[in-house]
């Protein structure tokens, strides 16, 4: 591999913003700059509103406000005169200005160093206004990634991007710490339960009803069931609603007799916390009713992380468990998910074996691996702009 170390700009949102993309940009700099054995400080282009400027202060923080169009064209320009050789864009609609984030075109259309951009929402059938903006994105891009195998065929079907142009690297996860294992379900209250887990922004259409009615049959059979919903209501959700279906959901719990087997987390959890919870628990559930999500950032944590999965099959879930397919379910039907948790959690061996393939799954997605296979693919990208330049001159 050429050992040449480049500096890489980063274009997305990022911490301190409390964002899934943003939490993912950090961990991927930080594993490119531990795969180059440096401690140099690469750029990064922060999204961000006008209230959230001054938490981008640190030199090497190039701030740039989401609806300013002109702040695209400006940044786009530093970077042409940076020492960066490479921008590495993390995309998803709408963390851009303008419609469907258009006003990503505005940096792309200037910059003149290559770009890589991740794309970590590929629709199979994209409509207006997506399908236009990312097309634009991907023409505009010098190379695309994806984090499911199934996104290529969509990008290649749908915009006719050249398979060449596009690279599957998984969604990198946290490297496991099994001695803690025992440790963080003591502090958690978790010894004598059998633990599943669920983390995300609540919301109607995640399923959570599904995995209630489930364990109402599946605790008679199998008694230290516990069921811990974890995250904040989304902040639309509220807006809308308040509090309403999770009163709802407490509700069916008390209808179902579900109390002790039942326990929230009604906060917005840090990172550490989260991979702390995930790495306790036995069963990572994710009953989603949409089958067309294309990444799931906890999904991918509870693989890296090791431990066992249950979901229904939508996009990202099947690409991720492909060959044991017996970790999925179809949505809606609670007998079947409760025959499938009394059979884990009976059967002998059967979490175990579940646990070892899950965790092989998940050797790749270390972000050590995956920080390495990004930079080799970044030095790739600026070699072939090199031989361009010099075959034209």
């Amino acid at each position: 591999m050429n050992t040449r170390l480049p500096q890489i700009a980063y274009m997305s949102t990022y911490i301190p913003k409390k964002c899934g993309l943003a939490t993912y940009t950090h961990h991927l700099r930080e594993a490119i700059t531990q795969a180059k054995g440096t401690r140099a400080q690469d750029p990064v282009i922060a999204i961000c509103n006008p209230d959230e400027r001054a938490d981008y202060h640190e030199p090497w923080m190039l701030p740039v406000i989401k609806q300013d169009q002109e702040d695209y064209r400006r940044v786009a320009e530093t970077i042409n005169q940076s020492s960066a050789e490479v921008v590495s864009l993390q995309h998803e609609f709408g963390i851009f200005g303008g419609d469907a984030g258009s006003y990503v075109h505005e940096f792309l259309r200037r910059v003149k160093k290559p770009v890589v951009t991740t794309f970590h929402t590929v629709f199979e059938h994209p409509a207006a206004p997506y399908a236009d903006i990312q097309k634009e994105i991907a023409r505009w891009s010098d190379h695309i990634l994806v984090m499911n195998r199934k996104a290529i065929g969509y990008l290649h079907d749908n915009f006719d991007i050249p398979l060449e142009k596009i690279t599957f690297v998984p969604h990198g996860a946290p490297v496991p710490n099994k001695a803690d294992r025992l440790n963080l379900r003591k502090e958690a209250g978790w010894e004598n339960r059998k633990v599943l887990f669920t983390f995300g922004l609540l919301g109607r259409g995640k399923g959570i009803e599904l995995i209630l009615r489930a364990l109402a049959s599946a605790v008679q059979a199998v008694p230290e069931l516990l069921y811990i919903i974890a995250g904040q209501t989304h902040p639309e959700v509220r807006k809308h609603e308040g509090e309403a279906y999770r009163e709802e959901l407490k509700d069916l719990i008390r209808e179902l007799g579900l109390e002790h087997h039942v326990q929230w987390i009604d906060r917005y959890l840090p990172e550490e916390e989260l991979v702390s919870l995930i790495s306790a628990c036995d069963l990572y559930v994710t009953p989603y009713p949409g089958m067309g999500q294309i990444t799931s950032g906890t999904l991918a944590y509870a693989a890296g992380l090791g431990r066992p999965i249950l979901s229904t099959p939508y996009v990202y879930a099947k690409d991720l468990v492909q060959g044991y397919e017996e970790m999925l379910l179809p949505f809606g039907n609670a007998a079947e998910w409760s025959s499938k948790l009394i059979e884990v959690f009976t059967y002998p061996g059967m979490l175990a074996n579940w646990e070892r393939v899950i965790s092989e799954i998940g050797r790749t997605m270390h972000w050590p691996h995956v920080g390495a296979q990004h930079l080799r693919l970044f030095q790739q990208v600026i070699t072939k702009q090199r031989d361009t330049i010099a075959d034209v001159v």
